[in-house]
């Protein structure tokens, strides 16, 4: 976390009072500003470069195991232009993982979701971006029981709703959050009262919502009256960092989390 102390007015020496944020510093697709992302290259890094938790992405292949992987096929990052529901495990673990951000990282493998979070330490925890349908909730309920974290190390995300609706009733321990993109082609994509009747019609837990100007202290607060935590994506900017975190969201997913967290602590 991230604990920033900052002036407000009010009651206290000269008028003013000390007030203090907090925020969770999420390492979107692990480090991946550093280390090609979706990796155990990049997971690793976010730890040892103080994230709170990693954010990544996965899909169900042909064989019914869990991977990480952003796209729907491999060709930007694995170079083969086959979709990851068609590839089996044995095929999806030849593939080059790392080489396309650089030479050092060749030969990084496209890791499964059970070696993922065998890597998580004590006191941290993973957002689980899922990419596929419902249909990959059943092994997605069986990884992570028996990964045996603690319930509030490992959190669910996704833009589907009925993915949401279907993880929150598999896992009703784990917090379940609905990820979406509040602005499209410069326009709102939903008005707030819409957004909290559709996260509470699905069951979610909380918001995992674009970083926005329209994502306001008032904002936060009437999502937060709802019952409805605010989380945002994906913030590279300090600027946009601080003003997210005045706005009293309660975790920033970067592609760079060192960085941040020095630009917030300063």
């Amino acid at each position: 976390m991230v604990t920033i102390l900052c002036l407000a007015f009010g009651m206290g020496y000269g008028g003013q009072t000390i007030e203090e944020k907090t925020v969770e510093i999420i390492a979107h697709r692990g480090a991946s500003y550093d280390a090609p992302e979706n990796t155990l290259a990049a997971i690793q890094l976010a730890w040892k470069q103080g994230a709170d938790a990693a954010e990544f992405d996965v899909h169900l292949s042909k064989d019914g195991h869990i991977v990480l992987m952003h796209d729907k096929d491999a060709k930007r990052t694995g170079g083969v232009a086959r979709k990851i529901s068609e590839m089996t495990l044995e095929e999806i673990r030849q593939l080059d993982a790392g080489k396309w951000k650089g030479e050092r990282f060749a030969g990084e493998k496209v890791p499964t979701l059970t070696e993922v979070l065998a890597t998580v330490p004590a006191k941290k925890r993973v957002f689980i971006e899922v990419k596929s349908g419902p249909e990959i909730i059943p092994e997605l309920r069986r990884v992570v029981m028996a990964a045996k974290l603690q319930p509030e190390q490992t959190a669910i995300i996704s833009f589907s709703p009925e993915v949401v609706a279907a993880a929150k009733k598999a896992l009703p321990e784990l917090q379940v959050y609905w990820i979406v993109e509040i602005r499209k082609d410069k326009k709102p994509t939903w008005k707030l009262d819409q957004l909290i009747e559709k996260a509470k019609q699905i069951r979610a837990d909380g918001l995992d919502l674009s970083a926005d100007a329209q994502i306001t202290a008032g904002f936060v607060q009437e999502a937060n009256k709802s019952g409805l935590p605010v989380y945002v994506w994906t913030v590279n900017d300090a600027t946009l960092a601080r003003r997210m975190l005045d706005a009293g969201v309660l975790g920033i997913t970067t592609d760079r989390p060192k960085w941040l967290r020095g630009q917030l602590g300063n």
